[in-house]
Parts: structure tokens; C-alpha cells; sequence
């Protein structure tokens, strides 16, 4: 069988987030960083994310990593991020689970019991620490590039709900945070699909009424996520909430979302709920938790920052290669609203 196509994938979950990390079937994109090759990819070569996210092949929930070479002198391999519907600056359990898939496999040397490595994600560099034992990744934590809120305390209009107070703060992704229980949501599994529904209008609204641009990069310039977040609690002392993320188009991230604690994390600091130094721990919809700390603070283009680590986990799934015979009526698969919402 001669087939005009075939990419190997190591599947992975972090903490209960699918993500598919590829190691052979793509030499290489267009573009001096990786900014510039997700663009690329985005407006030229989108055949990627339909061929491995849509069925046949894919599904919603499965976000996918492209592993490329970097030209960042610090970095030892880069990568783009690409999810069902947007290829974000950064995502922390795609970090994850990449960081666990280099090494794992060996395409990136593991030293135990602790491997520092740089990855140049699109949003910028990656410094990352990964606990190692017995030939496995047991923990990894990655310093997260500036966080800072946008709007805090707006009033937004949501399709069919009337006026919401909400936040919007930038940790990788742009996220439009609300309280879940404003909206009679304790973020519990038999919700979920309300709280992607709702959480999609949330979005879409946010993104016309609160103007949103990172003051450094005009081309992220758009609200892309909604972050429903639960209430503050102490356990042993320390700040622990459960949140539920919303990915676009429409569905709830399983795991507690890196991007998202670091936007929670940086409303948080600013508001005065958390100091440098402190950890929170953030709890998924499923009961998983990653772990964040604000190690420092400073500006952004001008806006008060945070710097943020996250720690958490991945475990490897299965190894794959998907192929595409020349007589496969879908070379870039198809989606159906019955599983892929409308978002």
C-alpha cells in the first residue's frame, strides 16, 4: 500500500487532557520563530490540524504539539501548538506533555534525577525543570511567560443571561474569567456540557464588548478562552479552587489548565489574594490538580506582570501513525455538530 501521507504521534494525557505530541511525518514549516510557523500554519497549512482533529481521525477534545528545530540559541527544540480550532501562544498541558514525550522517548537527553531544558514555544521561551526517575518523567514544572489582567470587573452582556461581572487576564491565551457560581455553576462533571455552552457565549461576548490586545504583540488580540472559576478555599494553608476552562469551539478542557492558573494566578496577585512566593493549587472538573507559584513581578509593555511556574504531570498513552490513503474520499476529515459544537 503506497500512502500518501504518514505522521507518528505519542499520545499523552496531562492530568487528564489529551494531547498528541508528533515526532515523524513533518520535516519543517515556514518562519524564523515560532510565532511565525504557527501563523504559517494557520493561514497556509491548516491541513495539519484538520488532517490529525478532525474525524475520521481526530476529535474535539484532542489538542496535538509539532515538535520543529529552533533557531533560538537557548532553546533545544520548539514547538507549535495546535487545538481544535486556534493555534494558541502557549497551553500548559501541551507544554507537559511535550516536555514528556522529548524525553521519554529520548529525542531529547533525560538526566536524573532533575533535566532542565528550553523549549521556544510561539509565545516565547520555556524554561522547564523535569523530576526523572527510572526512565520516567515524574513531574514537570515551566516557567510561564508574563501574565497581567486587561480588564478587571467589567460588565459584559451574554446572549440570553443579561449583564455579568467578569475579568480578563492573559497567561498564554486571552481568558475571559467568571465566577462560576454568578451563574449557578459549582463546576461539577454532570455541567459540563452548560458550562461549555454558556461559557462559549461568555467568550464571544467578551471578545466584542472588552477591547483586548497584548501590549507587546498586536496580533494576539483577541479574548479565546472562558475560565469559570470556583471559590477560594484553604487546604493545609494553602489557596486551592476548582475551575472549569472552555475550549473553543465549545468544550471543557479535562485538566486544571496551565494557561488558565496563570491568568487566574495574575488576577489573583493583582487583586492582593496571593503574594510572590505562595502556591496555588488549581483543580480541574475531573478532580486533577496542577500546582502554580508567582515567583516574581514586574511590567509588561507597561502593565504590572507576574511570572508564573506550573507543575504538573503526563503520562504516554500509545504511539500512532496516521495515514492517508491517495483514495480516502476526507484527506482533511470532516466535522459534525453533534460532537463539535458550533463555537
Amino acid at each position: 500500500m503506497r500512502f500518501s501521507r504518514m505522521i507518528t504521534v505519542v499520545g499523552l494525557h496531562a492530568e487528564g487532557e489529551p494531547n498528541d505530541v508528533i515526532t515523524g511525518g513533518v520535516l519543517d514549516v515556514p518562519g524564523k520563530t515560532m510565532f511565525e510557523k504557527a501563523r504559517w500554519l494557520e493561514t497556509k497549512g491548516d491541513w495539519l490540524r484538520a488532517f490529525l482533529l478532525h474525524e475520521p481521525r481526530g476529535k474535539v477534545t484532542q489538542c496535538v504539539n509539532l515538535v520543529l528545530p529552533s533557531s533560538h540559541p537557548e532553546a533545544q527544540a520548539g514547538y507549535v501548538i495546535i487545538e481544535p480550532a486556534s493555534y494558541p501562544p502557549m497551553s500548559g498541558t501541551n507544554t507537559i506533555c511535550t516536555v514528556t514525550a522529548l524525553l521519554e522517548t529520548g529525542m531529547i537527553p533525560m538526566v536524573e534525577p532533575v533535566t532542565y531544558l528550553t523549549l521556544e514555544a510561539p509565545g516565547g521561551l520555556i524554561r522547564v525543570r523535569a523530576e526523572c526517575e527510572g526512565g520516567k518523567v515524574t513531574g514537570v514544572t515551566f516557567r510561564n511567560i508574563p501574565a497581567f489582567v486587561l480588564h478587571r470587573d467589567a460588565m459584559i452582556e451574554v446572549a440570553g443571561h443579561g449583564s455579568l461581572r467578569v475579568d480578563v487576564a492573559y497567561g498564554g491565551m486571552l481568558y475571559v474569567i467568571a465566577d462560576a457560581a454568578d451563574m449557578g455553576f459549582g463546576i461539577v462533571p454532570d455541567e459540563a456540557a452548560d458550562l461549555s455552552r454558556v461559557g462559549e457565549l461568555i467568550k464571544a461576548a467578551a471578545a466584542e464588548q472588552l477591547p483586548s490586545v497584548h501590549p507587546e504583540n498586536p496580533e494576539i488580540h483577541t479574548v479565546n478562552q472562558t475560565l469559570w472559576a470556583g471559590p477560594l478555599r484553604r487546604e493545609g494553608g494553602v489557596l486551592t479552587s476548582r475551575n472549569g476552562v472552555i475550549v473553543s469551539p465549545g468544550r471543557l478542557d479535562r485538566s486544571p489548565c496551565g494557561t488558565g492558573t496563570t491568568a487566574r494566578l495574575a488576577l489573583l496577585h493583582a487583586r492582593g489574594a496571593i503574594a510572590e512566593g505562595e502556591r496555588f493549587v488549581h483543580e480541574s472538573i475531573i478532580g486533577t490538580r496542577f500546582t502554580g507559584e508567582i515567583l516574581a513581578s514586574g511590567t509588561t509593555g507597561g502593565l504590572p506582570s507576574v511570572e508564573v511556574a506550573i507543575t504538573g504531570r503526563a503520562w504516554i498513552t500509545g504511539f500512532k501513525q496516521y495515514v492517508l490513503d491517495p483514495t480516502d474520499p476526507f484527506p482533511e476529515g470532516y466535522t459534525l455538530t453533534d460532537t463539535w459544537p458550533k463555537g
